[in-house]
């Protein structure tokens, strides 16, 4: 099993991240990342991000969601408010989000705090899903055990039934969750791992303060 990583390297070389360069709010700036990846780099998935929570348990866990919307206030995505990310998120909301798109050398983290959206807004989202995505988010308990994925077909199977030609709605028990940045760190890789970091951090007057750091 043992293999020896220590001569796997890459070299960094397609982009920099100045200050001066950088715009005063980091909305701005991730729109602007977000809208490259989008355009230029098509084998990253733009909006899969990691959610890092502190499980009930104590320890950190980190899963891969989909960015479903951003604006200057945070960054929504949905789940299972059941789900062991959304009781790690009742406990404890303060959050890590982060991105790697690794065409661009390109890297974001951000530390928040979530807390879920307007219901009508996770309804607006529900109506918008693929019914086989509606359907899906009822019949999963999600994060709970099972005991085959056979369960979870035949559970399937019998909504799709009980459902034929009526409108599904949304369970009370899924939703989306806004995450409002209070610091934002843009990596961006570069030559003999010198990587550009750049960092904003909000203050007391929730001001927008804006560090280099060291790779």
């Amino acid at each position: 099993m043992e293999k020896d990583l220590s001569n796997y390297r890459k070299s960094y070389e397609k982009h920099e991240l100045l200050i001066k360069d950088v715009p005063k709010n980091p909305m701005e700036l991730f729109q602007k990342w977000f809208h490259d990846v989008d355009e230029f780099f098509t084998q990253d998935e733009t909006n899969a991000m990691t959610v890092s929570t502190i499980g009930l348990d104590g320890f950190p866990k980190n899963r891969v969601v989909l960015l479903k919307r951003f604006t200057y206030e945070g960054f929504i995505f949905y789940t299972n408010y059941n789900s062991e990310k959304g009781k790690a998120i009742a406990k404890n909301p303060n959050v890590c989000l982060s991105f790697f798109w690794h065409g661009a050398e390109r890297q974001i983290i951000i530390k928040g705090q979530a807390e879920k959206i307007a219901e009508n807004l996770s309804d607006g989202y529900f109506e918008s899903r693929p019914r086989g995505s509606q359907l899906g988010a009822i019949v999963s308990n999600q994060s709970d055990v099972i005991e085959s994925r056979d369960i979870i077909e035949k559970r399937l199977l019998k909504l799709e039934k009980e459902f034929e030609g009526k409108e599904i709605t949304r369970p009370a028990n899924w939703g989306g969750y806004i995450v409002k940045p209070l610091e934002i760190e843009f990596w961006q890789g570069r030559p003999n791992r010198l990587h550009d970091r750049i960092r904003y951090k909000l203050d007391a007057d929730y001001n927008w303060v804006i560090d280099r750091l060291s790779p």
